[in-house]
């Protein structure tokens, strides 16, 4: 039975298989320890979402050539180095249901790695004199950088905004499906316009992911693989509690934010926040605004021509919602 990813990749399948051995054969070294461990990545890729984002993205505006497959594999090195700090950062020992690079081969050759990456996208791109795609992954680079730094700078007083909000999530998770969308438009020589308009395509799809995500935090399951109640436990200030915080009184609010600073790893009470935030309309609230943005993404794409490509990119936005994981 098919799932809705295939189902998504169905029209690209055959750039997405080319582009996995492009991809691998990109990154082959002269350092047998960084072989090593370009397998291993390799070895577990997720659903590679984002290069489905370019792919389609060129599709939709013209026909996939070598620069949409060094698009693809900017972003993909992007992605991965950006995951890999991130494993460092939080020290985390688990990557979808992989140990972490850290883990195995500890913090130092993790950070390397990741500097590696980077590196390597510079220079496949003045090789091959793509500057073009290489501000717009340059540009996603700093704003994901930017946007980390914003909420850790931001989650030490619990005060953040929905509008220091909506900033955090657009740079930290919004800009790179938005660098896909518009590389992808870009490596097919797409107009201005068209470029602009699959930058904004992307933005609006990653806004929504997030919400998505925020709202696992608030579901009673554990099969997601994201612990209930971890943004809670981690002190993150995610949408159904940024709403509930602005829209209680004075004595609901300050218990909300003692609750997230004093008593995070209170199983029980962040049980009662999770309870709070769902009875005072967080929940309902959240899901709205994350059915508002992917509106608009769906909106965007009816400027295109009606194509399997289009309906791939249809799907996409409607499994961003759905997704159980």
């Amino acid at each position: 039975m098919s799932t809705t990813v295939d189902l998504i990749k169905a029209p690209i399948a055959e750039e997405m298989k080319l582009f996995e051995n492009k991809f691998f054969e990109s990154m082959k070294s002269n350092v047998p320890l960084l072989d090593r461990i370009t397998h291993y990545i390799v070895r577990r890729k997720g659903k590679q979402m984002r290069p489905m984002f370019v792919f389609l993205a060129a599709k939709l505006n013209g026909e996939v050539n070598d620069r949409t497959y060094r698009a693809a594999s900017f972003i993909e090195l992007i992605h991965t180095a950006t995951l890999v700090h991130d494993d460092v950062v939080d020290d985390s020992t688990l990557r979808r249901g992989f140990f972490s690079l850290n883990a195995i081969w500890k913090n130092k050759v993790a950070v390397l790695v990741g500097d590696y990456m980077l590196s390597k996208t510079l220079i496949i791109s003045t090789k091959n004199k793509d500057f073009d795609l290489l501000e717009v992954v340059s540009v996603a680079i700093q704003e994901i950088s930017e946007g980390e730094l914003l909420q850790i700078e931001k989650a030490r007083k619990l005060d953040i905004t929905e509008d220091v909000y909506f900033e955090i999530i657009r740079m930290k998770t919004a800009t790179l499906i938005a660098a896909c969308c518009e590389s992808g438009a870009r490596s097919v020589g797409a107009s201005e316009e068209h470029a602009k308009k699959m930058h904004r395509f992307g933005e609006l799809v990653g806004i929504a992911f997030q919400i998505k995500d925020d709202l696992f935090d608030y579901t009673t399951s554990n099969a997601i693989g994201k612990p209930v109640g971890i943004d809670i436990k981690e002190q993150k200030m995610t949408l159904p509690l940024i709403y509930t915080l602005n829209n209680v009184d004075e004595k609901d609010r300050r218990w909300l934010i003692n609750s997230v600073k004093r008593h995070n790893n209170n199983k029980k009470r962040v049980r009662e926040v999770i309870d709070f935030v769902k009875k005072n309309g967080g929940i309902e609230y959240t899901q709205k605004m994350m059915k508002q943005y992917s509106d608009e993404a769906l909106a965007i794409l009816q400027d295109f021509p009606k194509s399997e490509y289009r309906d791939s990119l249809e799907l996409m936005v409607n499994y961003v919602m759905s997704r159980k994981k």
